[in-house]
């Protein structure tokens, strides 16, 4: 996601910070204030400018109607949060609760009528044993009542005295009242490798999978590119190999090609399938025969030698293929590959099923009227997945849930091959993922997952000193409360998601586990506020799914952190994104010295909106918002220019300093990849990465942020292919720099 603040030369850093939020809701000054605090608006923060900016009465009503809790007058307000409270005291135990192993005993509170005498309460365990008592409920401690329907409802406190509860999601039940909830117990921190546990540093590649350019792929990078860069990498040392989002992409609408406004990141995304690597493809004549043709080679061809990615095309041919492979293909439970794909269907569950319904349901809508491929303007009767109209969809269609089903596996596998093959050859980390924020408004999450899902409101920024007006990133957040009433179960299938076969997972914007810009659909950026999120609930559930899945969390905290966050990370085992670009002194240009990076981070040059290295040493970024008319004033492009010429001065002298280059020597540029990517490796970062970008030479960016049609983003393709990549002398001088820096070796 594009940070809210940078200017040329200097990040600023904690640009705003928000108040607390108010912890008692009697200190809100009326009705509306205190349905606000209680749904965790933050009232007021300090924007990028200096003043401290308090939310409108407005902006409260937007983001409350947001959450499916209206408050137009005080009345409603008053209903609204009597109502809440009602549900809250209504129930006799919290939806979840996650707990650290390390803080003693778990303790819950219970909601039961006074006079209550023994309750029966039962936990089972997540593997299945089961631990039982009764307790005295007036013998409990008491922290408060509520007269509500005649009686008199009292809260009190139960300590699981005696228990020590493995990491894991447990079950608890009382009787009487009938109440469950999930405790989840946590190891609190992040898993890490023994190597960095033990002081050690690795370092790795990051690529944009769809740029890959190989003589067998379609014009796409496709998931034997990355197999071959797993190879490549482990071989000269690498411990990892960064990634974009693998999510799940719009077939009917493949131009729309963010990875980071994705239809679902719960599927992979099948244009990264290699066909010719499908095992089916061998035995099916007739998808040979179309393979071999002359018009699809023609196509072919032109998506091969082309400069920029056409995804529309590479589509079709990759999706004629694999439709003509699977009509040919009945997969009968009693082969190994229709063992495998049950089992497939059967794990992936109702996710699987209800994402590749949806993917069916736009593909068919988008057919008849492209118009109304986003599902808030389908016809009424298919807007929920439960309805009648859909499931006699599903049963009309199943051979085709059963296609989008069957891609999904394929590409799962050929995913897990690479895994397989990182592990192989003795990678410490092996792919790092990439989460994006969240998925496109019109996709499959918001569709199908309707509950867990603000609906009219996107997450962006406020306002700041390069954005004036704001951000709205178009994507919707999930509702905090209904989060926690579902027992974080949305959470938990994303993570998983996107830890699968991965050794590392990168979280874009991850300040959204404490809180997040909410933008009211119709309204500007500016009218927007901050909502708070339960961060340490969802922390303890990162951590456990990080230590089951053994795969470490990087952060993405480029922008405004809140103060106190990045200690946070740094206790829970997040490691902290880094961009060279932007540890700089504001005021002066001075890069941060390599030895004052932090132990817990990730270290990299630049990242996917930004320049690569050679583009921003030559200005080339600068060139191209001059040609597209993104400088924010007439004198700011000049002011940019003058910026740039003092942060060229100031990187060369910070490579003097580190005795990296000799005075009045300017590098070319290869030598300057090499001297820089040295410049991190010499720092206590456990990770360093070097964007393949940086190591091909290339000049233009993948994405210029602000800008869609303007310019063709996520679409630029590598300069060299695979196979020479491997003979590339800065490519081989870089890892073993790398390795001479931070240790390991050529395997």
């Amino acid at each position: 996601m594009t940070p809210p603040v940078w200017t040329e030369g200097a990040w600023t850093e904690a640009a705003w910070t928000e108040r607390p939020w108010i912890e008692s809701e009697a200190d809100a000054s009326s009705v509306l204030d205190r349905l606000a605090a209680r749904m965790g608006i933050v009232p007021e923060f300090r924007d990028a400018r200096g003043p401290t900016v308090r939310i409108t009465d407005e902006t409260k009503r937007n983001l409350l109607a947001a959450m499916g809790h209206p408050a137009n007058d005080e009345a409603r307000a008053v209903a609204t949060l009597a109502a809440l409270d009602r549900e809250d005291w209504l129930a006799p135990l919290p939806p979840v609760q996650v707990v650290r192993a390390d803080t003693g005993a778990p303790a819950v509170d219970l909601i039961l009528p006074a006079g209550t005498r023994t309750i029966h309460w039962r936990l089972t365990r997540e593997d299945g044993a089961n631990h039982a008592g009764d307790i005295a409920f007036n013998q409990l401690e008491l922290l408060g009542g509520k007269r509500l329907d005649g009686r008199t409802l009292e809260r009190r406190r139960f300590t699981l005295e005696g228990l020590r509860l493995p990491w894991g999601y447990h079950r608890l039940t009382i009787c009487p009242g009938g109440g469950a909830m999930t405790l989840v117990i946590t190891p609190g921190r992040c898993w890490l490798p023994e190597v960095l546990v033990e002081g050690g540093r690795l370092w790795g590649i990051a690529a944009q999978l769809y740029l890959l350019r190989s003589a067998a792929n379609w014009g796409i990078g496709d998931f034997s590119d990355l197999r071959r860069l797993v190879e490549l990498g482990a071989d000269r040392g690498a411990a990892i190999i960064g990634l974009n989002p693998l999510h799940a992409m719009f077939l009917d609408n493949p131009g729309y090609a963010s990875p980071y406004s994705p239809a679902s990141r719960l599927l992979l995304n099948i244009l990264y399938i290699d066909v010719m690597a499908i095992p089916e493809l061998r035995t099916c004549p007739d998808a040979l025969k179309l393979i071999a043709s002359q018009g699809f080679q023609r196509r072919l061809q032109a998506c091969r030698t082309a400069r920029l990615v056409n995804y529309q095309t590479v589509t079709e041919l990759k999706l004629s293929a694999m439709e003509t492979i699977f009509d040919a293909w009945h997969p009968a439970e009693g082969t190994a590959r229709g063992r495998e794909f049950a089992a497939f269907r059967r794990d992936g569950g109702t996710v699987l099923e209800q994402n590749c319904l949806f993917l069916a349901l736009r593909e068919h809508f988008a057919r008849n009227r492209p118009t109304r491929a986003d599902w808030h303007k389908w016809p009424e009767a298919w807007r929920r997945p439960n309805s009648p109209a859909v499931a006699q969809f599903k049963a009309h269609n199943q051979r085709r849930l059963d296609f989008l089903a069957w891609t999904q596996w394929i590409a799962d596998t050929q995913l897990a091959a690479v895994k397989a093959a990182a592990d192989k050859r003795g990678m410490e980390i092996g792919l790092y993922r990439d989460l994006a924020i969240g998925a496109d408004c019109s996709g499959a999450e918001t569709w199908s997952n309707q509950g867990a899902v603000a609906s009219g409101v996107h997450v962006g920024a406020p306002p700041d000193i390069l954005n004036t007006s704001g951000q709205d990133w178009g994507l919707p957040p999930f509702h905090p409360r209904a989060l926690r009433q579902e027992g974080y179960r949305s959470f938990v299938e994303l993570i998983r998601a996107n830890m699968r076969h991965a050794g590392g997972l990168r979280i874009d914007h991850v300040m959204g586990l404490r809180r997040l810009w909410w933008v009211p659909a119709g309204k500007s950026p500016a009218e927007g506020g901050f909502v708070q999120y339960p961060m340490e609930d969802l922390i303890g559930i990162l951590a456990l799914e990080s230590h089951r899945h053994r795969c470490l969390v990087v952060g993405e905290d480029l922008g405004t952190v809140p103060e106190g966050f990045r200690e946070r990370m740094a206790d829970a085992n997040i490691l902290s994104y880094r961009v060279l670009f932007f540890e700089q002194d504001g005021a002066t240009g001075t890069f941060l010295p390599p030895r004052d990076y932090p132990r817990r981070a990730l270290a990299v040059v630049g990242n996917h909106d930004l320049p690569t290295l050679r583009g921003w040493w030559g200005s080339r970024d600068l060139e191209l918002k001059r040609r597209l008319d993104l400088f924010a004033g007439a004198t700011d492009g000049e002011t940019q220019s003058r910026l740039r010429e003092r942060d060229r001065a100031e990187l060369l002298a910070a490579l003097r300093s580190e005795g990296l280059l000799s005075p009045g020597e300017v590098p070319d540029s290869e030598t300057l990849a090499r001297l820089v990517h040295e410049y991190l490796a010499r720092g206590p970062a456990m990770l360093a990465m070097a964007q393949i970008d940086d190591l091909t030479g290339e000049v233009d960016p993948v994405n210029v942020p602000t800008t869609s049609t303007e310019h063709p983003n996520w679409r630029r393709r590598l300069s060299t292919t695979m196979e020479l990549l491997a003979e590339s002398p800065i490519f081989n001088a870089v890892a073993k720099m790398f390795n001479d820096t931070r240790g390991g070796g050529f395997r």
